[in-house]
């Protein structure tokens, strides 16, 4: 499989540069990375992201995150291996990546004070805008087909 173009934010350098302070900055914001990556793989999936679900689980993966976490994070509702923290932030990611089909709020008060009873100030920035930017590469890379296994420089 190939692209139908070269990836948007490697055809103008700024962008890549502007999205890796980025991703600089959600890192520094106190979030676990696993946590990160729990919610950067489950936003793929929901957008059917192949490049993006399979580098989350390569990265995943490196961070530490098991084996039985990755498998189960698309049904993580039910799987026991994750912590009420994470399911606050898989849960989040959900509604975020969904956001068009809530018939109310986008983002609910009940599940802002779980998520917030978990994160802090610094943390939910972080996360809100680690999923932010996951979305926005998961739309960047369906648009052009990116194939799974693509490495960016």
């Amino acid at each position: 499989m190939k692209a139908r173009m070269t990836n948007p934010a490697m055809v103008l350098p700024d962008a890549m540069t502007a999205i890796q302070s980025l991703y600089k900055a959600t890192s520094k914001g106190g979030v676990p990375q696993e946590t990160l990556e729990l919610v950067h793989l489950r936003a793929s999936q929901i957008n059917g992201c192949s490049a993006c679900v399979d580098a989350g689980g390569k990265s995943g993966r490196k961070a530490g995150v098991s084996e039985e976490k990755l498998w189960a994070v698309a049904a993580w509702r039910e799987a026991p291996y994750f912590s009420d923290a994470e399911r606050t932030a898989l849960e989040l990611a959900e509604t975020m990546t969904r956001l068009s089909d809530r018939s109310g709020e986008a983002v609910p008060d009940e599940l802002w004070d779980r998520v917030a009873d978990h994160y802090d100030e610094q943390q939910l920035a972080a996360l809100i805008l680690w999923i932010a930017t996951t979305n926005f590469f998961n739309r960047l890379n369906t648009a052009i087909k990116e194939p799974a296994g693509v490495t960016w420089g």
